[in-house]
């Protein structure tokens, strides 16, 4: 082999996706998710995948600590990862995507690129648009600073959006699976057996029967509430043991694991291409979901193993 075939040979094989750690349902592999998407471990999950949940680095206009690209470049980048994500996904599979607010530069207004990525996401992967969701966080910090805090001059930034598209108009789900506990009011009223049926003003006609029915539970609304606010967990007192930096932008696990309910069932195969401290995996094996990540900071996969401790086998830390 030629020098210049060796040197093309080894860049192969460092690209290539490194298997960093598995359980009994999941595999966490180290790369970025351009090279994944080439890989012989991707073309192994073609129209397999059940569920692509993830929340990819923000669209934001300044640099984080945790890689995000800004501006037009973090669109082009985003939009062009679709049509090889979609080719992952099963007929009838879903891709949830968290994506957060982003504020111009030195200004008290917001921008548009989030609408925008979405949108070019959604185009070149010739994806339908099944539902929004707002996932609100009572407890965060008031932001932007200077608008919130300081000039006072707009409210606290607190919730992100997250966007539910599918190549088909009719994915799997059911929200039997996520049904919520009755309120009081609620299940004073199944007690009584009585209901105030009839037309509304707004022409709506109430029938009695289907409002005393007991389906179990309630049916959720698209607005999604979780604190976020654990500060000791498997996965923090890992990452404090072995001296490792937490993810700084780690999603709340319930959000991960309403998605997991509601759109696919036990034994399904779940997929996070930007896992960071990998939440999505912690959720799917919970659920006896099967999954696979992938990362390509290595020193959050290492923080990561903090929440697979009984079953992640063992391996080396990656570097």
């Amino acid at each position: 082999m030629t020098k210049s075939g060796i040197q093309e040979d080894r860049a192969a094989r460092l690209a290539a996706p490194r298997l960093a750690f598995t359980t009994s349902r999941g595999q966490f592999f180290h790369c970025k998710m351009e090279e994944f998407l080439v890989s012989d471990e991707a073309a192994k999950l073609r129209g397999k995948v059940s569920l692509i949940f993830t929340s990819p680095p923000f669209p934001l206009n300044r640099k984080k600590r945790y890689g995000n690209l800004v501006g037009r470049k973090y669109l082009e980048w985003l939009a062009d990862l679709a049509p090889g994500l979609v080719r992952l996904l099963k007929p009838d599979g879903s891709i949830v995507m968290e994506v957060g607010n982003s504020w111009n530069p030195g200004e008290p207004t917001m921008s548009t690129l989030a609408l925008e990525s979405l949108l070019e996401f959604k185009e070149r992967g010739k994806l339908h648009l099944c539902q929004q969701f707002v996932c609100h966080n009572p407890a965060r910090l008031p932001s932007p600073a200077q608008w919130v805090n300081i000039e006072r001059i707009r409210v606290k930034d607190s919730f992100t959006q997250v966007w539910w598209l599918s190549p088909t108009k009719r994915p799997a789900a059911c929200n039997k699976r996520v049904l919520q506990e009755y309120s009081s009011a609620m299940r004073k009223l199944l007690d009584r057996g009585t209901y105030n049926a009839g037309r509304r003003p707004s022409q709506h006609h109430i029938g009695e029967e289907s409002f005393l029915r007991n389906n179990g539970g309630a049916i959720p609304s698209n607005v999604l509430t979780f604190s976020n606010t654990t500060n000791k967990d498997d996965y923090l007192t890992y990452c404090k043991r072995h001296d490792l930096e937490p993810h700084p932008a780690r999603m709340p696990i319930g959000l991960a694991d309403f998605f997991i309910r509601f759109l696919t069932s036990p034994r399904n195969l779940v997929f996070d291409p930007f896992a960071g401290s990998n939440v999505t995996g912690a959720a799917a094996e919970a659920l006896k979901r099967r999954w696979v990540a992938v990362e390509a900071k290595s020193e959050y996969i290492n923080g990561a193993r903090g929440r697979f401790q009984r079953d992640a086998k063992e391996s080396a830390d990656v570097t």
